[in-house]
């Protein structure tokens, strides 16, 4: 099991992992690829849904952000509890960690409207923070309501946020990321569950393909999947696949708040110079996306070789505890080399076995 305040790596894997997929969805929106075209067509027609447009309809588009919401939910409360081990008030501690994201993310929104930082500063606020003082197995219930009435409502959004924080902080009352590493039985067979029941959401959802994002079967696929996907990476973390995953994405998932926010930058900018505006142009859309998150991973895992959290992490974790928090890795001192001769100033040791410490 994991000790008390050590990283979980299977988190850091899901969360690049969930990165890369977000960004994947967002860069189309950003960039505002072909809004000249739609611009220029008569009023009440579209373009078709290109094959690219369906396969991200179908694998990414509503899956990722519900796994960041979910793991949002986990990371409020670990810590919640790591803070109550360091301060009398750690209630306060987060009041001010989720203000300080809400301001950050009310700047991110001139970036980039409908950004994810601000509804979750406000739903951390209005949701997460009562539910601190309920029992573990009310949270669980709330959170399992809160998801699936807003799926079988057709809404895979905002509206989602609220029961997948809940949701995760119930996983994270109950240890089970503390656990993966003994649990393989139950995380298999949830990864069997979901799998199965994601099959027919799926074909519900392609059946109504052009829907997707406004439907039911959008919002129902996008859970299931993206339930298949975190069971799916935390059992091939138990395999020798572990460390190159570790290598791919936990670089990325450290810092997810610093290449959130930088991927913007770095989209607009691209989007701009490259004028995506003028036409739908995917193969470019792609590999703009994979140039980001490449640049990414070198820069978090040069970067963390140095310090300990992201710059915007570091900034955020600052303005939580209202102070300058050391972000320097500390590396141990080598062992000093023993000489072969007492010094002059230092009396002999004493022989025995009582010399050596």
């Amino acid at each position: 099991m994991a000790e008390p305040g050590r990283r979980i790596d299977a988190l850091d894997v899901v969360r690049g992992f969930a990165l890369c997929g977000i960004l994947t969805v967002n860069i189309g929106p950003i960039t505002q690829m072909g809004a000249d075209v739609l611009e220029a067509l008569p009023p009440g027609q579209g373009v078709p849904a290109a094959a690219p447009e369906v396969w991200l309809d179908m694998l990414v588009a509503e899956r990722f952000f519900p796994i960041f919401s979910f793991l949002f939910g986990i990371g409020f409360a670990i810590f919640l509890e790591s803070a109550g081990r360091r301060h009398p008030r750690p209630r306060l501690l987060l009041v001010r960690r989720l203000a300080a994201l809400g301001l950050l993310g009310l700047g991110h929104q001139v970036l980039q409207p409908g950004e994810a930082l601000t509804p979750y500063a406000v739903f951390g606020l209005a949701v997460l923070l009562p539910a601190s003082y309920l029992p573990s197995w009310a949270v669980l219930a709330l959170g399992a309501a809160g998801t699936a009435v807003p799926a079988a409502l057709g809404h895979g959004g905002t509206l989602l946020i609220p029961g997948l924080f809940l949701l995760g902080l119930a996983t994270a009352r109950y240890r089970v990321p503390q656990r993966l590493d003994r649990s393989a039985g139950w995380t298999a067979l949830a990864f069997g569950l979901f799998a199965a029941a994601a099959v027919p959401a799926a074909l519900w959802q392609y059946g109504e393909v052009e829907n997707s994002g406004f439907a039911a079967s959008s919002a129902v696929a996008g859970l299931l999947m993206a339930g298949a996907y975190v069971c799916g990476l935390a059992l091939l973390m138990r395999t020798p696949l572990a460390g190159a995953l570790r290598t791919a994405f936990a670089p990325l998932g450290r810092m997810a708040l610093t290449n959130y926010v930088t991927a913007t930058v770095a989209v607009l900018a691209a989007g701009y110079l490259l004028d995506f505006r003028a036409d739908f142009r995917w193969g470019a859309l792609f590999a703009l996306a994979a140039g980001v998150l490449a640049a990414q991973w070198v820069f978090s895992s040069l970067w963390l070789r140095a310090f300990g959290y992201g710059p915007l992490e570091w900034a955020w974790r600052c303005a939580t505890w209202w102070e300058a928090v050391p972000i320097r890795v500390s590396r141990p001192s080598p062992p000093s080399r023993p000489s072969s001769r007492p010094s002059p100033s230092a009396p002999a040791p004493a022989p025995g076995p009582s010399c050596t410490r």
